[in-house]
C-alpha cells in the first residue's frame, strides 16, 4: 500500500496567515467605524441627561415653590424631591434609547422592573421608610411643629424627611424615628385641636361638705387667667378613699405643653388657696398602727427589742 502524505505548501502558509490579518483588520475597522459612529449619538446622550438635569432641578424648584405655599414644609421639600428624580430616571432612559437605537423602550422598562425588584430586595428598609414617608406626607396626621408622643417619645416635630421624622423633646434633644415605625405606631397629637382638658385629683377630709368643697374649687378655677371659661371647669367627686374623699378637677386650656403645664401649675395654687380659705382640711393618708407585744415592751421597757422590732430572749 502506498502512503501518500501531502504537505502545505510555503504558498499556502502565507494564504492562511494573510486571510488571518485581513479579518483582524476588518475586525478592527469595524470596531473603529462602530465607535465613531456612536460618538454623536453618546455626546447626545450626554447632552439629554445634562439638560433634563437642568430641567428636573427647574421643575423641582418649581414645584418646591408651589407646594410650600399651600401644603406643609415638609411636604414641599420631599415631594420635589420625588418627582424630580423620577423626571431624572425617565431622561435617563430616553438617553440610553438614543445610545442604543437597537434597546426598546420594552426591554427599558423590563429591565427597570427586574432592578426594581432586586433593589427592593437588597434596600428593603430604605424603601420601605422611604414609601412610609410619603403616606405620611399625604395623609399628614401630623405637621412640622405639633406637638405629639409616639413610640413613647414627646416632642416636637422638626420635620419629616425621606427616611425619618424628627422630634425636637421638651428637654432640647433631637429624637430621630424610622418613618416605618411612625407609620405603624399609635400617634398621640396634643396639639390638633388648639384645647385640651387638664385634670388633677384633690383629697378632702371625710369631715368636710363635698358640695361645698367642689363649688369652692370650680369659683376658684374660675379666677385664673390661663383656664377657658367654655367649657367650664368641673370639680365631681371621684371616689371615696382610704383617708380622703377625692375629688376630680378638670378645665380646658390652650394645648400647647408649656401654656398647659403653667396653667395647671396655677389651677392648683388657686385650689389649695382657697381651700384653705374655706377651712376645707387636705388630710395626707392616714395610717392605722397596731401595738404589737414587741412595741408594748419597748415603751414600758420591760424587755429588750432588737432593731428589726422582735423581743430579745434572755437565755437562763
Amino acid at each position: 500500500m502506498l502512503a501518500i502524505r501531502i504537505l502545505n505548501s510555503p504558498a499556502t502558509v502565507d494564504d492562511e496567515a494573510g486571510e488571518a490579518t485581513q479579518e483582524i483588520a476588518e475586525s478592527a475597522s469595524s470596531l473603529w467605524q462602530t465607535t465613531l459612529d456612536a460618538i454623536p449619538r453618546v455626546g447626545t446622550a450626554i447632552a439629554i441627561i445634562a439638560i433634563g438635569w437642568g430641567l428636573a432641578r427647574l421643575v423641582r424648584f418649581g414645584l418646591h415653590r408651589y407646594w410650600r405655599r399651600r401644603e406643609t414644609p415638609s411636604f414641599a421639600k420631599v415631594m420635589s424631591k420625588v418627582v424630580g428624580w423620577i423626571l431624572l430616571t425617565l431622561v435617563i432612559l430616553l438617553a440610553v434609547a438614543v445610545t442604543f437605537p437597537s434597546v426598546k423602550p420594552v426591554d427599558l422598562l423590563a429591565g427597570l422592573g427586574f432592578f426594581s425588584v432586586a433593589l427592593g430586595f437588597a434596600f428593603q428598609d430604605i424603601l420601605e421608610n422611604t414609601l412610609s414617608g410619603i403616606l405620611l406626607l399625604f395623609r399628614q396626621p401630623f405637621q412640622s411643629g405639633d406637638q405629639i408622643t409616639v413610640m413613647e417619645r414627646s416632642g416636637t416635630v422638626a420635620g419629616i424627611t425621606i427616611r425619618e421624622t424628627r422630634l425636637t423633646t421638651y428637654d432640647g434633644e433631637l429624637v430621630v424615628i424610622p418613618n416605618r415605625d411612625v407609620y405603624k405606631s399609635v400617634i398621640d397629637v396634643h396639639t390638633h385641636h388648639e384645647r385640651h382638658r387638664v385634670d388633677f385629683v384633690v383629697g378632702i377630709a371625710y369631715e368636710n361638705d363635698a358640695d361645698e368643697a367642689t363649688s369652692e374649687i370650680v369659683d376658684a378655677l374660675r379666677s385664673v387667667p390661663n383656664v377657658h371659661a367654655d367649657p367650664e371647669p368641673t370639680a365631681l367627686v371621684d371616689q371615696l378613699g382610704v383617708s380622703t374623699v377625692d375629688i376630680r378637677v378638670g378645665f380646658w386650656v390652650d394645648s400647647g405643653r408649656g401654656g398647659s403645664m403653667r396653667a395647671k401649675d396655677a389651677a392648683i395654687t388657686a385650689v389649695k388657696r382657697r381651700l384653705e380659705s374655706a377651712e376645707i382640711e387636705m388630710p395626707a393618708d392616714i395610717i392605722a398602727l397596731q401595738a404589737t407585744p414587741s412595741l408594748k415592751a419597748a415603751l414600758q421597757n420591760e424587755a429588750e427589742v432588737t432593731p428589726a422590732g422582735a423581743v430579745k430572749r434572755t437565755r437562763s
